[in-house]
C-alpha cells in the first residue's frame, strides 16, 4: 500500500513538472491583454472569438464606467473595495452592471450593488440603503460617493464600494455618462 502511494506521488510530481515546463507553440502568454476595455476577468478574454465585447467607447465617461481607465488609458487609482478589484481589475460595470441597475450579489460583497442610474439617484422619492433614508443625490454628492464612499447624508457606504481617485474632468465625464443609463 505504501509503495503504491509513493508511486502515485512520484507520477503526480513528474506530471506537474512537465506542465510547468510545457513550451508548446499553442500555449499563449496573454500578459495583461485581458485588462483591455470591456473585460472584467482574464478568463473572459479571447480576442479572436467574442465580437460583442465593447472596446470602442463614445465618451471618456463610458470608458471609465466600463474599464476603470480614462481616455488617456490611465488606470484610475482606487482604494477600498473587494480584493479581486486589485487582482483582476474592474470598474463600475463590475458591480453595477452594464445598465447601472446593480441588483446582483458580487463576489465577497456584503450588500447587493444599488441602482446608480442618474434618474434613480436624483429622484425625489425616498432613498433607503443599508443604513437609513437619505436625501436624493446631486452631482456633488455623487462625486462624494464615488471618491469618499459617503451617501448624501454623510453616512459611510458599504466597504465593498471602492473609493475612486478621479480627476475633476474624469468625474464630470463619468457623471455625464451616468445620466445616459
Amino acid at each position: 500500500m505504501a509503495r503504491t502511494l509513493i508511486s502515485i506521488g512520484i507520477i503526480l510530481m513528474v506530471a506537474g513538472c512537465i506542465n510547468v515546463y510545457d513550451e508548446r507553440p499553442d500555449t499563449t502568454d496573454r500578459g495583461y491583454e485581458w485588462h483591455d476595455p470591456g473585460y472584467m476577468y482574464p478568463a473572459q478574454y479571447d480576442s479572436m472569438t467574442d465580437p460583442n465585447i465593447i472596446t470602442d467607447f463614445s465618451s471618456n465617461g463610458e470608458m471609465i464606467y466600463y474599464t476603470g481607465l480614462n481616455e488617456n488609458r490611465q488606470e484610475i487609482p482606487v482604494s477600498g473595495g473587494p480584493h479581486w478589484l486589485y487582482v483582476h481589475g474592474g470598474s463600475c460595470v463590475s458591480c453595477h452592471g452594464v445598465d447601472g441597475k446593480g441588483g446582483v450579489p458580487i463576489m465577497m460583497g456584503t450588500v447587493i450593488p444599488s441602482d446608480i442610474t442618474y434618474e434613480v439617484l436624483t429622484s425625489e422619492e425616498d432613498h433607503e440603503d443599508e443604513h437609513e433614508e437619505h436625501p436624493p443625490y446631486t452631482d456633488e454628492t455623487i462625486s462624494i460617493a464615488i471618491r469618499e464612499g459617503k451617501d448624501p447624508s454623510g453616512e459611510e457606504l458599504d466597504y465593498t464600494m471602492p473609493r475612486w481617485d478621479l480627476s475633476d474632468e474624469d468625474m464630470e465625464d463619468l457623471i455625464e455618462y451616468l445620466k445616459t443609463l
